[in-house]
């Protein structure tokens, strides 16, 4: 059965989440039933486009590759990443969340940032527009930051992103995702609201996890997170498939007579 955000919300303490990315309806459609749900992530200018950072993505291509997925997982619930300038002030915010609405068929949005951004959601959830907030590391923040900062490594620090959880979650997000994170601040992260906490890089102890699929799938080869765990040697596979192909046509193995008109 489809999770919705009522079902999402009872889950804190009961079920733990999961959640993997997907950027298409093929993949998607693997995906479908198998996951608690599929976020269409600004990585996929990463992973599927080969840039360098996730901040060059508009909406234009999010819009395009939300609404594949969710032709391919029509009975999981999606979350479209905003991408970087997406949300800038309120007006803009709730401008770009309706067009994911009108354009997709969408459960709801991911928006980057806490307390400082609790005034933008807050805005948005009054329209009806269903928010996922985002906080620890924050990979549209990597130029202004000057690299991927792990976060959570001190009192201070931790009681920050306590008070920026709080923040989201008061202003209506419905759920929180915690990316690259000490374990013991991701703890203190879930202990300290009443929405879901799904970790990326924020140790065991939270409500959920999610993975990049084409990392946990191990189709990207350009370098491993530490947080990564692989469940298929997918690059070797796909090339070990593509030698066979390559080496049927040259031996005239292939079409075989079964598979020509």
């Amino acid at each position: 059965m489809k999770q919705t955000i009522t079902s999402i919300i009872k889950s804190k303490g009961v079920k733990k989440l999961s959640m993997i990315t997907a950027y298409d309806a093929l993949f998607a459609r693997l995906f479908d039933q198998e996951v608690d749900m599929i976020l269409v992530g600004d990585s996929l200018n990463m992973s599927f486009a080969g840039q360098d950072d996730t901040l060059s993505i508009g909406m234009d291509q999010m819009l395009y590759h939300t609404k594949a997925v969710c032709n391919g997982a029509p009975n999981t619930f999606i979350i479209c990443d905003m991408p970087f300038g997406t949300y800038v002030n309120e007006m803009t915010a709730l401008k770009n969340a309706i067009l994911v609405y009108h354009k997709t068929k969408a459960d709801a949005i991911k928006i980057e940032g806490g307390k400082e951004k609790a005034k933008i959601i807050k805005y948005l959830t009054q329209n009806s527009i269903a928010v996922v907030g985002h906080i620890g590391l924050l990979p549209q923040n990597v130029r202004s930051e000057g690299g991927y900062k792990i976060k959570g490594k001190n009192e201070q620090n931790i009681s920050s992103l306590i008070e920026d959880a709080k923040a989201v979650e008061n202003a209506g997000a419905f759920m929180l995702i915690v990316e690259g994170v000490k374990p013991q601040a991701a703890k203190a992260i879930t202990d300290a609201v009443n929405i879901p906490v799904v970790g990326i890089g924020a140790g065991i102890d939270t409500d959920g996890q999610v993975l990049v699929w084409s990392d946990m799938l191990g189709f990207f080869e350009e370098f491993k997170p530490k947080f990564v765990r692989q469940y298929l040697d997918g690059a070797s596979l796909v090339k070990k498939s593509i030698k066979k192909f390559v080496s049927d046509i040259e031996e005239k193995k292939f079409p075989s007579y079964e598979e020509t008109y």
